[in-house]
Order: C-alpha cells, then structure tokens, then sequence
C-alpha cells in the first residue's frame, strides 16, 4: 500500500466552505473574518504584492542582472525517425509538408531537425537548422540537408 493510492481522491472534490450557518458550525457569527477592520467588510481584496501601505518588497530590493531568457530562439524540433515514418523516397521536405504532416505548427517558431533514429531514405529535408548528427545522416542516405533561413 503506498501513500499516494490512500489519499488519490481525498482532496479531490472538496464541498465548498459554508459561513454564517450558526456558532455550531465553527464558522458562524463574524464567519473567519474577525472582528471589524477592512478585512470583515464586503468587497474586501488588496491587490497582489500590497503591504498595507509599507512599501512593498518588490520596490523595496534592487533589480540586478539581467535574464537573455526572453530573447532566446525556441525550436520546434523534429527528429530523423519522425521524417523516416512520414515521408516517401525521394520527398522533397520543407515547412509546409511538415505543418501538413504535424510535426510542427506554422508561427510557432524555426525548425531545427535533430538526429534521433535511422534514415534509410533519400530526401531533401529543408529546415532552419540541424544538428550535426541530422545532417550527417542525411546526406549518407543520399539526401540533401538544405538551411532554408540565415542564422
């Protein structure tokens, strides 16, 4: 028996929290919200990050450094096997044959084509970028490996 399986569904559907429905209930009288003060009121929510009028800690530290994450290129990757399954002898391969055979989505970013499985067939793959192995794999089947945009 592992703990997971005991509790799979414990917490699942939980019954939402009923207040104000007498003292008994636990949640009765001011119903968790305490006595007076903003907080007790209707309409009571301060916004993410508010410290009662301190200023807050994201304005109180220093923003250092510098993150390149935004600017990075993120590739659809497409592997050699995946080209082997798909594709016939002799295929032509580019964007829009890989957005009709679903490999990839179209705008969502360059191709680059890895090198994970065995090609057996001669192609002509056209891609924004390969990976060594991909390429070396294709031309030794007698295909071609074409970079369609500059880097």
């Amino acid at each position: 028996m592992k703990l997971d399986e005991i509790l799979s569904g414990a917490r699942r559907n939980r019954k939402k929290k009923r207040v104000g429905r007498g003292d008994g209930s636990g949640r009765g009288k001011t119903c968790g919200r305490g006595h007076k003060g903003y907080g007790s009121r209707s309409g009571s929510k301060s916004r993410m990050g508010y410290e009662g009028g301190q200023t807050p800690a994201l304005s109180r530290f220093p923003k250092i450094g510098f993150s390149n994450a935004d600017f990075r290129n993120r590739y659809q990757c497409v592997n050699v096997d995946d080209l082997q399954r798909l594709f016939d002898d002799g295929a032509e391969i580019d964007l829009p044959a890989m957005v009709q055979a679903r490999l990839v989505d179209e705008g969502k970013g360059p191709v680059k084509i890895l090198g994970r499985g065995e090609l057996s067939k001669n192609m002509k793959v056209s891609a924004d970028r390969f990976s060594e192995t991909a390429r070396k794999k294709i031309t030794e089947a007698g295909g071609e490996a074409v970079e369609s945009r500059s880097r």
